[in-house]
This record gives C-alpha cells, structure tokens and sequence, in this order.
C-alpha cells in the first residue's frame, strides 16, 4: 500500500507541475495581448492631451469655417495664416501620435476641424454615438467642444479578434500539453503495464527462466522489481519440488519393487505347491495363500498408481485393441473362480491393456470383499460404446455414500475389519476417464451394478 500512495503522490505531482506550466504561459500569453491593447487610462491621458493643445491653439482656430485636414491647405476652408497652419499641422501630429479620431466644434456647433470626413462631426451624432466629448476653455470661459470619436465597431472587432486569438493560443497550449501527456503516460504508465502484463502471462505459462526487462526507474519500477523476485522464488520453489517429486517417485517405486518382488515369489511358490498337493485340505489353504498374495500385490500396485497420479506422472497410453482382450482380463482378476461372463462382443475398443486390467482387478476385488457372493458380467454395443456390467449380489452400498464411492481413500461403513486403501475405486475412475471411457456405479433390486463404457474405435 506504501509503494502505491508513493506512486500516485509522485503520478500526481507530476500532473500539478505540468498544469501550473501550461497556465503560466497561458497567463504569460494572455498578457502579451492585453499589452497590446490600448487601456482606459492611456486613453484618457491622450483625450486631456488634445484637449490643453486644443485650448493652447484657440486663438488660432478661430477661423468659423468647415476644416477638413485633408484639404487644410485650400483657399476655401483655411487662411494662409502661418500660425492657423502651425496650429491645424499640430494637431494632426496629435491625432497621428495617439492614433485617435476627433472634431472640434464651436459653442454654434461649427465645424473647426476634424481629422476624417467619416467621422461624427456634431453633439448630436456625438450623443448618439457615444463619442467622448470635452469642453475647450479660453480664457476661463467655454469656447467649443472636443468630439473624441469611438469607433465601437472596431473596438468590438478587436476584442473578438483578441479573444480568438487568445482561445486558438490556450488551444493550441493545451493541445501540445495533451499530446506531451499521452506520450508520458504510455512511456511511464502504459509500456510498463504492458511489460508487467506479458510477463504475468509468461509466468502464469510456466515460463520462470526468462527474466522481466524493464526499466526499473519508471512508475513501475518497485512493482517490476517485485514481480521478478516473485518468478525467481517460483522458480527455486519449482526446482525444489522436482527434486522432492523425484526422491518421492524413486522411494515409492523401491518400496513398490521390494514388496512386490516377496509377494511374486509367495505366489509362486504356492502355486506349484498348489498343484503337487493331494490333500483337498491343503489345496484350500493354499489358494487361500495365493488369494491374499494376490490382494497385496493389487494394494501395492493401487498406490503406487496413487502416488504417480499425484506427481502427475500416471501415464494411460490409449491404443486400439479387440475386444477379446476383455476375456482374458476377466479371467485374471476372477482369482476366486465366482464370475459368470457372457460372451463378448466382437468390436475394436479404445484402452490401455495394463489400467484396464487394474480397473477390473479393484471391481472384482470389490466384490469378493463386501458382497462375497457371485459375479455376473454382461454386455452390450450402445451407439459407438460397449458397455460391461458386473453384478453381485450383496447387499449395495448406503444411498448416502454412494455419491462418495469414487472419491480417494473412501472407505464406507461395511469396509470396517476388511483390508483396503480406498484407491481402488477412485484410480479405476482416473482410468476410465483418460481412456475416453467411464464408470459409475448404482444399487440394483437384488444387489449392486457397476457400469463401465468403453469408447469404439
């Protein structure tokens, strides 16, 4: 949590540093173009500028007729007075100096001067136009009027103008500063995203030997940091569960090959003691030798199964095979003699020979030790499947554990006293199932059914 507030304080940061740039030089921008424009105050300096030269000239303005200053040189609007000219030439350095427009009239309202023919030349259109007008004194007493023209218009035409140019600036700002933005944020945020996104995706595919290269002094530095610490200590974990696989595997086959290999000579010693023996006495006894003999080379063998299941090292290697092979492994999983099988249909099964076998070894075997009574085995092509049924005739199992009857080392009420590991039954489940087959299993009216499917070639 630490690490992340420290990355969105300095993501952070970094936004309210460039925001404070860009509205900077936008206040910087916007100044440039308020300079520009001419101020009130400055406006104001110049109208009283005109106005004490135009009190300071009176005298020489005094000539009551229409002056137009593009024509104050003519014989009809002006003397040739050198000093009417001076003052009227004075005045035009004043309207050039201030770029302002203005008239002068008289008290009569007479026309004495003005610096364009298109502007307001009487009080009244002054009035209407909202033009600024001052008094001209000489002499202490109010001699005409000064019409400053506005020409709102322009002014209206400026200030648009200034404000689209002011929008297109802070636009443009903006823009550059979006762009500059999406480019850090996919440098800084995006990239490595990205990077820790596929290098998630590799670990998660068992891909720990490949390093994550990233720049470690980005935003996600720390995390990029972590998540490769984090595949290293999945790496060394994964190797130290091989080697723990590997010694497990070789312990449980060395014990599997040690019990085995006593067992297989019991075994074989019974039998050929079995046949040379003339006491029917004795041929019981020592048949029942075999029987447990075979019991604990199927215990063995189930986990042994079991433990290769959990390293996930069982191999089912599927093969096409006739389904004659069926008869034989009946024959031998039925040690005690009490199976009564019908004959097999003829047709080509999906199997692997050596768990099919098991998966017959631990259903008869089931039936010897909780039903104990015979075993009838028939069936039947459904479709592109063959299915076997093996009945006996005990007395089933609890409804309330048959839904657990395939789950590892279950055991049920009824298998108390008896020799079992609870593998049989889930292994032969994990079988059928690799096999593209399945099993199931079901109380019947007289007894109990168990139900394998084998798929068709």
């Amino acid at each position: 949590m630490e690490l992340y507030e420290r990355v969105l304080s300095m993501k952070f940061k970094r936004m309210i540093i460039g925001l404070v740039l860009i509205l900077s030089i936008l206040c910087i921008f916007i100044a440039s173009i308020i300079r520009k424009t001419p101020k009130t105050e400055l406006d104001i300096v110049a109208v009283n500028d005109i106005a004490k030269t135009m009190e300071e000239q009176w005298q020489f303005l005094n000539l009551h007729k229409d002056y137009n200053r593009s024509d104050n040189n003519t014989d009809n609007n002006v003397d040739n007075n050198t000093d009417n000219n001076n003052a009227y030439d004075y005045l035009n350095i004043m309207s050039d100096k201030y770029e302002m427009d203005f008239s002068l009239v008289d008290l009569e309202g007479k026309l004495l001067y003005t610096t364009s023919e298109g502007i307001t030349q009487n009080l009244n259109d002054a009035i209407k136009h909202r033009d600024t007008i001052v008094d001209i004194s000489s002499n202490g007493k109010i001699a005409g009027k000064l019409i400053v023209y506005n020409d709102t218009g322009k002014m209206v035409e400026e200030s648009r103008n200034n404000l689209i140019i002011i929008f297109i600036g802070c636009s443009f700002l903006l823009f550059l500063w979006g762009i500059s933005y999406i480019i850090y944020m996919n440098k800084a945020v995006v990239k490595p995203f990205n990077q820790l996104k596929e290098f998630a995706g590799s670990v998660a595919a068992g891909n720990l030997d490949i390093p994550l290269k990233a720049d470690r002094n980005n935003l996600f530095g720390p995390f990029s940091e972590s998540f490769d610490i984090m595949r290293e200590e999945l790496n060394k974990s994964r190797e130290n569960e091989r080697l723990a696989n590997n010694s497990k595997k070789e312990l449980v086959a060395s014990l599997s090959h040690d019990i085995k290999t006593p067992v297989a000579s019991i075994k074989a010693v019974s039998e050929l003691m079995y046949i040379k023996a003339t006491d029917e006495k004795l041929k019981k006894q020592i048949e029942t030798i075999v029987n447990k003999a075979d019991q604990i080379d199927l215990l063995i063998s189930n986990m042994f199964s079991a433990t290769m299941e959990e390293l996930k090292e069982l191999k089912v290697e599927v093969n096409e095979e006739e389904s004659t092979i069926l008869q034989d492994m009946i024959y031998k999983a039925d040690y005690e003699k009490k199976v009564k099988a019908s004959p097999l249909n003829p047709c080509i099964i999906k199997c692997d020979k050596l768990r099919l076998q098991q998966v017959f070894d631990n259903i008869i075997s089931n039936s010897y030790k909780y039903a104990g009574t015979d075993i009838l085995i028939n069936n039947e092509i459904k479709g592109r499947e063959l299915y076997i049924t093996i009945k006996d005739f005990g007395n089933g199992v609890d409804k309330e554990q048959l839904p657990l009857l395939f789950e590892k080392y279950y055991r049920g009420d009824n298998a108390k006293g008896k020799n079992g590991s609870g593998l049989g039954l889930y292994l032969s489940r994990y079988f059928m199932d690799k096999m593209e087959g399945s099993i199931s299993g079901m109380n019947i009216e007289d007894g109990f059914m168990i139900t394998i499917v084998l798929s068709l070639a």
